[in-house]
Formats: C-alpha cells, structure tokens, sequence
C-alpha cells in the first residue's frame, strides 16, 4: 500500500518507482557491453573495480530516475489513465503532491552524482552528463518536445547511446565499433516501440501522437519485426555471434506468432503485459551474461 502525499516513506518509494526497475536493463545492457571484450570470457577483473560498481549503479537509478521523471513530469495526463503505471515493472502513477518534488529531486541526485563521476572519469564526463541532459529536454519539451512528434519520437532514442560513451569514460576504455553501435542503436527503437504499442490506448485516449498511435498497431509491429530482423542479420553476420542471432531469432518467431495469429491488433491486458515485462528482464539478463561470457559482440 503507497503512504499517503507528502510523507517521507511514500516520497521515498516514489522517486524509487519513478526510476521505472522493471526498465533499467537498457541502460545496463549499453553500460556493460563496451566492458565486455576488455575483460574476455566471465570478466571478472571488473567484479573488483569500484570504479565498476559506482558507474553500474548510476545508471541504474540516479540516471533512469533523472530520464523517466522528466518523462513523467510532462505525461501526466497519460500516465493518469494508463494501466501500465503504478506499479515496479512499468514506473509510478504520482500524485500532483508527489510530481511537484520532481524536479528538485531529480536536480539533487544529479548535482549529488556527477562530482564522483568526473573524479573518476574524467571532465569529459560533464559533457556527456549535459548532453544526456539535452537530449531529454528535447525529447520532454512541453510544446515542441520529440516525444510528440513522430519520428522524432524513435530518432531520439540514440540519446540512450551515451551510455555507452559513459561507461567508456568511467571504466578507461575504448569505444565499441560502429557495427556494434548500430545494433544498439536498433536494439533501443525496439524497446521504444514496444512501449508505444502497449500504450497505445492511453495514448490515443489523451492525443498524445506517437509512431504506433500514427501507424497503428499492426503497422507498428510490422516495423518492429523488421527492425529485429536487421538485428539478427547484423549479429548473425558482421558481429559473428551466431547463438545470439539464434536468441534472437526466437523472439523473432513470437513476434510473428503475436502479430499473425495470436493478439494482431488486440489490445494486451495488464496482466499479459507483466508478464511481458517479466520475460523481457530475464531474456535481457541472460543475453547479457552470455555476452559477457563471450567476451564481447564483434
């Protein structure tokens, strides 16, 4: 049960939901891969690092919160009537009391984290901290952010490849190929158009326009399906990582299944979208653990 507004134990909980767990393994997937063929197979010389460990828990919550309370401050309306929200997998539904210490909260934590980041990475750290910040304020823009403004929508999802360039920074290594950058690239429009077309509804209800709301459903996850299948070809091929391919040639095979016989344009229910949330974390986990393992992609 959520405390009521305004008490230390509810607020605490919020800007803990607001970070959206169920989520963070985007920004842990773009963290840890460039580490990956540094350390080769388990990579366990990082397991020891600090430096490793501070990084890896920015990015978890002091980051996520900072990028999905922003989102957060400017969908209300939408947030108020989707089912998605409110709960651990998917972020928080706050209240007006609760979305006022937004901004200050978020200021905060960042003001709080970014001294230990630059001591460790680097000045260059701040320009990668600021240009996360600026790709967030156009996506969030009130009147003319990207998050309304189909394709802009999809095209600023490259901003979740700083990331990559933050853990490079933080941990001393060198930058992934542009191969690699591409898939991650194609990996983060995935993940953005399946939260758009299970939040289609909502956000048709509130006019909020985006890719899945102008294409429709089967549209959209016709667009998916071919995004993976790029994703597929590049790992299966350039990359050389044929067992991955293979991982993601199954969900490629559901999302056919669920596109031609099994949902189409059906809208999923909360508890079927859990549960996709729930699958999607452990196929996440385990593709980077084998990755790790491996000892890089490409």
């Amino acid at each position: 049960m959520q405390a009521e507004d305004g008490q230390p134990r509810g607020l605490v909980r919020f800007h803990l939901q607001v970070s959206r767990p169920g989520l963070w393994f985007p920004t842990v997937w773009l963290y840890l891969l460039p580490l990956t063929s540094v350390d080769g197979p388990a990579g366990v010389g990082r397991l020891g690092d600090p430096t490793f460990w501070l990084g890896l828990f920015y990015v978890c919550w002091p980051l996520n919160h900072m990028v999905y309370g922003w989102n957060d401050l400017v969908d209300t309306e939408t947030d108020a009537v989707n089912p998605r929200k409110g709960t651990w997998l998917f972020g928080a539904r706050g209240t007006q009391a609760q979305l006022s210490t937004l901004p200050t909260g978020i200021a905060i934590v960042q003001l709080l984290c970014w001294p230990f980041l630059m001591w460790v990475g680097g000045p260059w750290v701040l320009g990668t901290a600021l240009a996360i910040v600026g790709v967030l304020w156009a996506y969030n823009h009130p009147t003319h952010g990207l998050r309304g403004r189909p394709p802009g929508d999809l095209i600023s999802q490259a901003g979740y490849l700083l990331t990559v360039v933050l853990s490079c920074q933080l941990n001393g290594v060198a930058l992934p190929g542009p191969l690699v950058f591409v898939y991650l690239a194609l990996f983060c429009l995935q993940a953005q158009l399946m939260g758009e077309v299970m939040d289609i509804a909502p956000d048709r209800a509130t006019g909020r326009r985006t890719t899945a709301t102008e294409l429709g459903a089967r549209r959209t996850k016709w667009l998916i399906i071919t995004v993976v299948s790029a994703e597929v070809a590049i790992v299966g091929g350039p990359l050389g990582d044929p067992a991955f391919a293979l991982g993601l040639s199954g969900f490629l095979a559901w999302l056919l299944l669920d596109q031609l016989v099994l949902f189409r344009e059906g809208v999923y229910s909360l508890t079927l979208m859990k549960l996709f949330g729930i699958a999607g974390n452990l196929c996440a986990v385990f593709s980077m653990a084998w990755v790790w393992w491996r000892g890089g992609l490409g």
